[in-house]
């Protein structure tokens, strides 16, 4: 059985958050990224990194987080009730992009690593994360490159990887109380340990390695596109979808939380900007229809 390299990890997600700040700064103009290192009283902190009222990206978080506690919360042990009381560590990266023009898509991708313990042994360890997709303006060629670069990332461990996990993301990422999925999907995974840590790490880094060749070319065919009142006006009403599924679905928000973590680290996924409108919908054969009749629909994008 190989050996959990818990050094291995923590480096590896510092050094992505690097190159993710990094690669977005560079189609920035007008806005940087300002840091806030944090510490967590429990044990543990972080390194929130945030950009906004950029000329491309009206909001970027890019945050990385180590923590440890004493009691795994409830949304950790909702699945696993035997880990229940065991201390743990938890580590991640959480990136969520809001683009100014709603012609560019949001984006969010995550990579986590939670390890328990008790009695001074280790008892558990698994990963998580992926990465999806949330359009305002859809188009065809952006959402099968995205699909692309996902089935990519996944091609090395397995030809089930990609249909199961693209499957989860459709089913994690859907808004049960309005009976639509938040966005067009790409990966999730989680509580994976089955392949043994190296290859489980080496998938992790895979997904990690692969989303900036995903988004950014999407975010260069997009970003100059022409816009007036009606697309702002529809891309903060389609902003709400986002901060119902964080506030009340979201794994990543509620294990932040419950656990007494940094509330403005958690909550720097939700957009600067939103709107909501009682009982809306839009006029048919508009191209604001057209995300609802041809992309808010889970199917085979390859």
């Amino acid at each position: 059985m190989d050996t959990v390299d818990i050094d291995a990890v923590h480096s590896y997600l510092l050094k992505i958050q690097e190159r993710l700040c990094q690669a977005i700064e560079e189609q920035e103009h007008r806005s940087r990224f300002v840091e806030d290192r944090w510490q967590r009283e429990e044990g543990g902190g972080g390194r929130s990194r945030v950009m906004t009222e950029g000329e491309v990206f009206e909001q970027a978080g890019v945050n990385f987080s180590h923590v440890r506690g004493q009691t795994l919360p409830p949304s950790a042990t909702a699945r696993k009730p035997e880990l229940a009381g065991h201390r743990y560590q938890a580590m991640g990266v959480s990136l969520v992009i809001h683009p100014t023009n709603p012609y560019v898509p949001t984006s969010h991708a995550n990579l986590r690593f939670l390890i328990t313990e008790q009695a001074g042994n280790h008892t558990h360890w698994w990963f998580g994360g992926g990465f999806d997709l949330t359009p305002y303006y859809a188009f065809m060629e952006d959402v099968r490159h995205w699909h692309r670069i996902a089935y990519d990332a996944c091609a090395p461990f397995g030809k089930d990887v990609y249909p199961r996990y693209k499957k989860w993301c459709d089913e994690y990422f859907y808004i049960r109380h309005r009976n639509e999925p938040r966005g067009v999907g790409g990966l999730f995974f989680d509580d994976l340990n089955a392949w043994g840590f190296d290859r489980c790490f080496a998938f992790a880094r895979s997904v990690g390695d692969h989303y900036l060749s995903a988004y950014l070319p999407i975010v260069e065919r997009r970003k100059d596109t022409p816009y007036g009142d009606r697309e702002r006006d529809f891309q903060l009403y389609r902003r709400g979808r986002y901060v119902e599924f964080n506030l009340v679905y979201d794994r990543g928000t509620l294990f932040g939380l419950q656990s007494g973590g940094r509330t403005e680290s958690i909550l720097m996924s939700l957009p600067p900007l939103v709107r909501w409108r009682y009982n809306w919908k839009p006029e048919p054969g508009t191209p604001e229809t057209q995300l609802y009749d041809e992309f808010l629909k889970p199917r085979d994008w390859l």
